[in-house]
C-alpha cells in the first residue's frame, strides 16, 4: 500500500485553459523565502509606502512586461510584486480573425516565465505548480483587481509573511 499523500489538483478538471479569459495567478517563492523586495520607502508623490524591489523581483517585473511581447495573445492586465510571491491577471485572447489560437496554455506561459526567471538570475526560486483561478465575472474581476492594487500595503498582516 502506498502511504504517500496525494497532491491535490489545482487546475479545473475539463477546462481548457488556452481558451479566451481573464485568470487570477499566484507564483509562491520556495519555502517562503523572502527574496524579492529589498525593503519599503516613502514615495514623496503620492505619500504612500512603496515598495522597492530586489534585483530578482527586478527581474520578475521585466519578464512579467515580456509576456505580451512572447506571446502576441496574452496580456498581464494587473500584478503585484510581493517579498515572497507574485499576483498577476493573465488575459488571453483569441486571434484578429475570430479563431481561438491553440497555444499557449496557461500551464505554458507559467512554465516559460519561471524558466526565464530561473535563466536572468542563475537559480531557481520557485515552489513547484502555481495557484490559479479563472475569472468569471466582472465583479470578480474588479475584486481581484483591488485585492492586487492593495496587496503591498498589507504586507505585515499577509498570513505569506514569514513570522505571521
Amino acid at each position: 500500500m502506498n502511504d504517500l499523500p496525494k497532491r491535490k489538483k489545482l487546475r479545473m478538471k475539463q477546462y481548457n485553459y488556452s481558451d479566451c479569459g481573464l485568470y487570477f495567478v499566484t507564483l509562491c517563492v520556495k519555502d517562503g523565502n523572502e527574496l524579492l523586495w529589498n525593503n519599503v520607502k516613502m514615495d514623496c508623490n503620492c505619500l504612500e509606502k512603496v515598495p522597492e524591489l530586489s534585483e530578482t523581483g527586478r527581474a520578475i517585473e521585466e519578464e512579467i512586461r515580456r509576456l505580451s511581447q512572447i506571446y502576441e495573445n496574452v496580456t498581464v492586465d494587473k500584478y503585484c510584486i510581493m517579498p515572497n510571491h507574485i499576483h498577476m491577471i493573465i488575459l488571453i485572447l483569441t486571434a484578429n480573425n475570430g479563431k481561438e489560437l491553440t497555444e499557449p496554455t496557461l500551464s505554458r506561459i507559467i512554465k516559460q516565465f519561471k524558466g526565464s526567471i530561473t535563466k536572468s538570475i542563475g537559480f531557481t526560486i520557485w515552489q513547484k505548480s502555481y495557484y490559479d483561478r479563472i475569472i468569471r465575472n466582472e465583479n470578480e474581476y474588479f475584486n481581484i483587481r483591488k485585492y492586487i492594487k492593495e496587496n503591498a500595503l498589507k504586507w505585515e498582516e499577509d498570513e505569506l509573511k514569514a513570522g505571521n
